[in-house]
């Protein structure tokens, strides 16, 4: 990809504001998602077959900026895939159903949009005084693997971006007693859809200013009235703290996600302690106290 961006967008960027400011922050939004793509993967560059990708669209900034960075790429060469933006309708409660197929009509993106009550499912089984997230994110990508198996498509891509990892691997570590967080490619567990994140490692507060300056037209996501309290909330709020206290520390942390050292963790699956003996040469104790 040209150091410039081109100076002429698809339909979906055409009101873009021309200021330097603007021009920075989708160069460094594009660079980021194309880095990701190219280290873990997420294209067969190599492939006879053009890849064809299920782009999830929840109506939330995220989503509304993955669509976006995506043909920004695809109309600049960058990503041989072909994209099918897919909205799945829920069924809660005020959820404005003509928002989304309008706006994907009046840009000309091909889309499938999916109507399934799943909210009264939730409603159903999780008692009042819980949150719905959990079971409401199985029945969602499950529908969505039927999706992308119905039309083809090789992958579903989803909006999560670092701080969401962030948020993911605080939660493991602290409720979930584990060390994981989200990667930016998955397979499922029939081995035929990949799940594919390519803005992860971009940040939230970059995507809100994307979502503002496109003017995007935004659905907000507490419509189901289950997201006040949530645990990611509190994850969120912890991260937030430490940025004030120390700017650039979630960067920090997101790299330390790619730069892990199995020997110097406590998982014998990962690492072959009981075969650590003298005599040969050992993973080293660089930065780490005695």
């Amino acid at each position: 990809m040209a150091d410039s961006l081109p100076t002429t967008c698809p339909d979906l960027l055409a009101s873009m504001p021309s200021g330097v400011s603007f021009k920075k922050l989708r160069k460094r939004l594009v660079r980021q998602a194309l880095q990701v793509i190219d280290t873990y993967g997420l294209v067969d560059r190599t492939a006879t077959r053009r890849p064809k990708w299920l782009v999830c669209l929840s109506g939330g900034k995220d989503s509304y900026g993955l669509l976006t960075i995506l043909m920004d790429l695809q109309w600049q060469g960058a990503l041989p895939v072909d994209l099918l933006a897919c909205n799945l309708d829920q069924g809660q409660p005020g959820f404005p159903k003509h928002v989304l197929p309008d706006w994907l009509d009046r840009h000309g993106i091909p889309h499938r949009i999916e109507t399934e009550d799943t909210y009264a499912i939730v409603t159903e089984k999780v008692p009042a005084d819980r949150t719905f997230c959990a079971l409401c994110s199985r029945l969602r990508r499950g529908i969505l693997y039927r999706i992308a198996r119905e039309e083809a498509c090789d992958a579903i891509v989803l909006g999560h971006h670092r701080d969401d990892a962030l948020e993911t691997f605080m939660m493991n570590l602290v409720h979930g007693g584990r060390l994981a967080a989200m990667p930016p490619k998955l397979l499922n567990d029939k081995g035929d859809i990949m799940v594919l994140r390519p803005l992860i490692s971009c940040a939230e507060s970059d995507l809100a200013k994307f979502a503002d300056a496109l003017n995007f037209p935004i659905i907000p996501c507490n419509l189901c009235g289950s997201q006040d309290g949530l645990q990611r909330q509190a994850m969120k709020q912890i991260l937030t703290d430490w940025e004030t206290r120390k700017p650039g520390v979630r960067q920090v942390m997101a790299r330390a996600l790619s730069v892990a050292r199995p020997s110097h963790l406590h998982d014998p699956t990962l690492f072959d302690f009981t075969g650590l003996v003298p005599g040969q040469a050992g993973p080293g104790d660089d930065g780490v106290p005695f």
